[in-house]
């Protein structure tokens, strides 16, 4: 594996066990608060950070195949498994989402035909106000190494952490205004927690589908297919490249074309050109970019 691959891993692990370990610690300090302050949006946010830390594990894991280079069976190396692990956070997002959304609708129905809602704790408050700011930092710090790394699954898992950080804010709306505005405004708690998990919802569906469209083979968007023609085309020889094919694996893509040259070049020449156009397209998409080039001479179709 390349020094280059090992940079990636480390950087990619290094982020995601911080995430962990600050994960543990507030999914504890908030499932706490939660319980001791009568808060369900509380309890409900400490569940988010608690399928935070199982997000992080699925990338820890992820990452220990994603380092590994292309082998026997797996001729194209192990990108898949990153995206493999982006669709499954996005499914425990979903479930996150649907979670706190089913349990917040039942209290509120519950409110509405007069069962008693307790009335949350200062401490309750006092937690959503850490998590906001621990959320935030983390959220910050891992999408900026997933940017870095150009790592899908350690971006959604960034995502995962700023809907935590949406979750506490309308938790800490939600709490504040039960406290404040007195007995029949309890219900804001409850309701705080159902506004959180469309939040949830959104950016889990986001994430998934876009992993489910790689896993798929979707091809790269117009905008790049476009941008292949136009670097192959302004290599020097080619005439006519076409039967483009493209797709993503992990965070790097596998381009397969064919490219008209010259009838009268001999092989050594049109391998010439197939060399050039793949440096090309390795300059723009990285060097562990799956390039395929087929030379054909003009006029042969």
């Amino acid at each position: 594996m390349s020094s280059a691959a090992d940079i990636r891993v480390f950087k990619a692990n290094r982020v995601t066990w911080i995430g962990f370990y600050t994960n543990l610690a507030l999914t504890a300090v908030k499932l706490v608060a939660g319980i001791l302050g009568h808060s369900a949006a509380m309890v409900a946010d400490a569940l988010h950070s608690l399928s935070d830390f199982a997000t992080d594990i699925v990338v820890l894991i992820c990452f220990r195949v994603i380092g590994k280079p292309p082998d026997k069976s797996h001729d194209y190396g192990h990108g898949k498994y990153e995206t493999l692990a982006t669709a499954l956070i996005g499914l425990a997002l979903v479930a996150v989402g649907v979670g706190i959304f089913w349990s917040g609708a039942k209290k509120i129905w519950a409110g509405l035909h007069g069962v008693h809602i307790p009335t949350p704790g200062a401490i309750a408050l006092v937690a959503a106000l850490i998590s906001i700011v621990f959320k935030e930092w983390l959220y910050r710090y891992t999408v900026r190494v997933g940017r870095e790394i150009n790592s899908q699954a350690v971006t959604a898992n960034a995502w995962h952490h700023r809907s935590d950080a949406f979750s506490s804010i309308g938790t800490l709306i939600g709490i504040g205004g039960a406290m404040t505005l007195g007995e029949h405004w309890h219900v804001l708690d409850p309701i705080a927690a159902v506004i959180v998990s469309l939040f949830i919802l959104k950016v889990a569906v986001l994430i998934t589908l876009s992993s489910v469209k790689e896993l798929t083979e979707e091809s790269l968007e117009d905008a790049a297919e476009q941008e292949i023609t136009a670097i192959v085309a302004a290599v020097n020889g080619t005439i006519r490249p076409h039967n483009l094919r493209t797709r993503r694996i992990g965070n790097t893509v596998a381009i397969d074309l064919h490219v008209c040259v010259a009838p009268d070049l001999n092989i050594t020449e049109a391998h010439g050109i197939a060399s050039n156009v793949e440096k090309a397209l390795r300059k723009r998409f990285g060097e562990e970019a799956f390039v395929s080039v087929h030379i054909e001479p003009e006029g042969s179709d």
